[in-house]
């Protein structure tokens, strides 16, 4: 495994870290003796196999159903000076209802205290008002701080980067979770505003929410050789130095396997990602055009100021992406939650077009002449019945 400096907490952290959302039993909070054995041996496996890899970065959240309970019939039996815990508590409009699951997380968890807090899906404006505001969520957290039981506060987020950018230049947080890989750039402002405050830089289920790789399309699987697409991501978003960890979703001990494999090429990752980048953009190129590649999120607005919340950028990336390396399926699952998934996948999908105000809306857009036509076949292209997030499953 390899390290690096979590920003301003000191934190040696290793470059992969122990997802918890995809090995837990169930969504739902459950008693114990609910949970089957096998299901109770899987995770404590899984949970062995990253402590033995090095991997001792365990992240979870108050949200993820059975996870923080199934956790803590493990986690209490590790060192616990050589385990890095992390969950994350959604904002609450008042101090003591935060401090009341919170409660619920530590007690579930078996532990006097985690290492890292996170305001789960701080994704609107809103929500960071309900964080910041006197007397509320982020006063809470650091009341928590004074008495020992969270050492460093952060944020994760699916908010679009202004949002992003506004929470990290509050300065109030040590450090960050969010998406950012090959397929979403967007957040790359985001990424580069918590370098300046010296933040920890958590990425978000890179393989899962970057494009599906576990089941990778062939063309994609030709175009990243020798590396599996996943491997090709990994080191893509570690070839940044001020990003810190990316989260492995692991539901059984073997998923951590393709990862760790590509730390093998840890010390050399420009010189082995470069011809592999350089394939993906020529073929991205030659599905799309090159100045569509190249520029296809310029001057287009976010979903707030769109008339009818249209997620404009979204839609346009999940086609882009599918159009360029065959990624229909992960676009399909990613473009059906728009209008079903709240402020987790802000904005609507492109079922209702209002031409003249859309057209209006994207004045500033080098390509305004073809994007209604793309949001048109987007739609024709992914959409299915409605989605809904795994936690409501």
């Amino acid at each position: 495994m390899e390290y690096r400096r979590f920003g301003r907490t000191e934190i040696s952290m290793p470059v992969l870290s122990c997802g918890g959302m995809r090995y837990q039993y169930k969504w739902q909070d459950m008693p114990q003796s609910e949970i089957p054995a096998a299901e109770q041996e899987n995770l404590e496996a899984t949970i062995h196999r990253a402590f033995d890899l090095g991997i001792n970065h365990i992240e979870t959240a108050r949200g993820y159903g059975s996870s923080e309970m199934q956790l803590g019939q493990v986690l209490p039996k590790l060192p616990r000076d050589r385990i890095i815990v992390q969950t994350k508590v959604g904002p609450a409009p008042s101090a003591g209802e935060f401090i009341e699951r919170f409660n619920t997380s530590i007690k579930n968890l078996q532990l006097d205290y985690v290492d890292m807090l996170a305001f789960h899906g701080v994704n609107t404006l809103g929500l960071l008002d309900m964080v910041l505001k006197p007397g509320g969520c982020l006063e809470a957290a650091r009341q928590l701080q004074r008495e020992g039981r969270v050492r460093f506060i952060g944020f994760s987020t699916h908010a679009p980067t202004s949002v992003i950018v506004k929470t990290v230049d509050t300065g109030e947080f040590d450090y960050i979770n969010l998406h950012w890989y090959w397929v979403n750039n967007l957040n790359r402002p985001a990424i580069d505003a918590a370098a300046k405050h010296d933040m920890g830089v958590f990425i978000i289920s890179p393989t899962d929410k970057g494009g599906m790789l576990q089941s990778p399309p062939e063309k994609l699987v030709r175009l990243c050789e020798p590396l599996a697409p996943m491997q090709f991501n990994d080191l893509y978003c570690l070839e940044q130095s001020h990003v810190h960890t990316l989260s492995i979703g692991a539901a059984r001990p073997g998923d951590f396997d393709a990862h760790v494999d590509a730390l093998t090429h840890y010390h050399e990752i420009e010189h082995v990602i470069e011809p592999i980048r350089t394939r993906l953009i020529e073929e991205l190129e030659c599905c799309v055009g090159s100045g569509w590649a190249q520029c296809w999120c310029l001057g287009v607005p976010e979903c707030t100021e769109i008339p009818g919340e249209i997620n404009v950028l979204e839609i346009l990336r999940l086609w882009t992406y599918a159009k360029g390396y065959d990624l229909i399926e992960w676009a399909k699952s990613r473009y059906n939650l728009l209008g079903h998934a709240d402020h987790w996948q802000p904005g609507n999908n492109a079922a209702d077009i209002d031409e003249p105000a859309l057209a209006a809306a994207l004045k500033e857009s080098p390509f305004n002449d073809r994007i209604i036509g793309i949001l048109r076949e987007a739609h024709e292209m992914f959409y299915r019945a409605p989605e809904k997030r795994q936690s409501e499953s």
